[in-house]
């Protein structure tokens, strides 16, 4: 079978699946790059307008063609482009440029003891929502809530043996009595930086999306949420990283349907 066009792209018996794969810290960009290297994996820059930060690395697993993207540093400040508005724009950007057949966000996450989240715990995601536009108006809070549903992957969880939780998006790595009001509303399991917002641009361009996301702090633990989170960064990337592959192993020979 020829190897597809696209993102993440693969042929999988005779559909092209091209799975763009979405990162948000530059350390988890080149852990998921290593573990998938196979026949080759260069960075190139050739598809994004020139002077944006973004990053993209293009190589191939067995059948799938891959670009795995990270937003980059802001150029101004030199620190990891996180939030809403950087995964928004390098998203849409590269959905435009590479076609994909598949969006995966794979990425860390603050998680509620009280939910059953654990340090290390690598989730799939079904439910997406926001938690800080609030929108106290009849029909715009809807909008502001933005709820919305991942691609279903029922083979995928069953053969990986994932836990499938709730995700709630804000802006914020601190949680105010609102949010924390906002999150338990959205039955959330995890909070993050950037989910919801990538489940809004890949529905509206029409892509299939798959969350993936690793636990690197408590949001109503004990210790402080940003002590917690450094702390645990690099081993959460490298759990996240081990079971991305195995999601990426999973995909190669299947179509969408049989996820």
């Amino acid at each position: 079978m020829g190897r597809a066009r696209g993102m993440l792209k693969g042929g999988f018996k005779g559909v092209r699946i091209t799975p763009f794969l979405l990162t948000k810290f530059e350390a988890q960009a080149e852990t998921s790059r290593q573990m998938l290297i196979d026949d080759s994996f260069d960075i190139c820059f050739s598809r994004f307008p020139l002077g944006v930060p973004w990053i993209r690395y293009h190589g191939y697993f067995k059948d799938l063609s891959i670009n795995l993207i990270y937003p980059g540093k802001d150029r101004d400040l030199g620190i990891n482009s996180v939030g809403t508005v950087p995964a928004s724009l390098v998203t849409y950007a590269s959905i435009q440029a590479l076609k994909p057949d598949l969006f995966i966000n794979a990425g860390t996450a603050g998680g509620f003891k009280v939910k059953g989240a654990c340090i290390f715990d690598v989730l799939l995601v079904s439910d997406l929502a926001f938690h800080d536009r609030r929108i106290p108006i009849p029909g715009p809070d809807k909008y502001g809530l933005g709820r919305r549903k991942s691609f279903s992957t029922q083979n995928l969880v069953k053969e990986l043996k994932l836990k499938v939780c709730k995700l709630s998006t804000g802006d914020s790595l601190d949680m105010s009595p609102q949010d924390e009001t906002c999150i338990l509303a959205n039955d959330a399991t995890i909070v993050d930086m950037e989910g919801a917002a990538l489940a809004y641009v890949s529905s509206l361009m029409r892509v299939p999306a798959i969350f993936i996301k690793a636990v690197s702090n408590f949001v109503d633990g004990e210790k402080s949420i940003p002590e917690e989170f450094s702390e645990n960064l690099q081993a959460t990337v490298v759990a996240l990283g081990e079971v991305v592959a195995n999601v990426i192993e999973f995909i190669n020979g299947k179509c969408l349907s049989e996820l």
